[in-house]
């Protein structure tokens, strides 16, 4: 970038032709495999991910090899936490022992385990910025706890805080109440809803509450119910205002959309 604004300055380059090449400085190339969105984060506030699932682990292993590392094969510093999302505990082993050499130049790895989620850091794994407030996140049933670890690393990762309840869906209700209560007191600016099987809490919480819901349907169910698809109709046809739906086990969108309520509300109160 610097050789760059050099060119501009020195009257080398156009302005135009300074805009095109900075454009094309943003996106990281590896060759065939991936072309990196490194300014992501300045256009959207959250940073691009690496989805680790249906990937070939030495096209994964390269991607994270090539955020890290210059041409030269040296580690670069200060770069941005990198999130690997539906990462296996099989992969995530390969990953810890190919990448040894990060490790002992400093950085960490932070695995959650329910998630399938890694981070890969060198300073901070978290740093919460208060402006934003707070997420609450439920779940229906326990069942549905790998796709909310999902959302709430997203969301911290974001810089927000995350308050959570799990197993609290309307087989028994009584349960829900109190935790909803909890959150509407601690002012959370949005309340990420998992449940599987017909996918009724989402519906229920956004009929009791004044801020957003995001309703994840899971791939939890049978019969009738088998792959998410009954929560995913359930959640659509809700009468609930509020309430708005993300795709089938997608923690990591539900994540997002829930930093990018609290990052609008954080702005337009400045």
């Amino acid at each position: 970038m610097k050789e760059i604004l050099k060119s501009l300055v020195e009257g080398k380059i156009s302005i135009e032709k300074c805009e095109s090449l900075l454009k094309a400085e943003s996106i990281l190339e590896m060759g065939d495999v991936a072309k990196f969105d490194c300014s992501r984060k300045d256009r959207t506030g959250f940073p691009e991910a690496i989805l680790a699932e249906s990937k070939d682990y030495e096209d994964l292993l390269k991607i994270i090899k090539r955020y890290f590392t210059d041409d030269e094969g040296k580690i670069k510093r200060g770069m941005d936490n990198l999130i690997v999302t539906r990462l296996s505990k099989d992969k995530y082993s390969l990953l810890k022992d190919d990448l040894s050499y990060l490790i002992d130049g400093g950085f960490n790895f932070d695995y959650n385990s329910q998630g399938r989620i890694l981070i890969i850091y060198e300073n901070e794994l978290l740093n919460f910025n208060k402006d934003l407030g707070k997420i609450g996140i439920l779940t229906a049933g326990t069942s549905d706890i790998f796709i909310a670890e999902e959302a709430k690393v997203i969301v911290e990762q974001g810089g927000c805080e995350v308050i959570t309840s799990y197993d609290i869906g309307i087989a028994g209700i009584h349960r829900l109440f109190p935790q909803i209560a909890k959150m509407i007191e601690e002012e959370v600016n949005a309340i990420i809803v998992c449940a599987g099987m017909e996918g009724a809490l989402p519906s229920v919480v956004a009929g009791l509450v004044d801020v957003p819901v995001i309703g994840v349907p899971t791939s939890v169910g049978y019969g009738v119910g088998a792959g998410g698809k009954a929560a995913l109709y359930g959640m659509l046809q809700s009468c609930a205002p509020g309430l708005s739906v993300v795709n089938i086990d997608n923690g990591f969108g539900a994540g997002v959309y829930a930093l990018t309520i609290a990052q609008t509300i954080a702005k337009k109160s400045k």
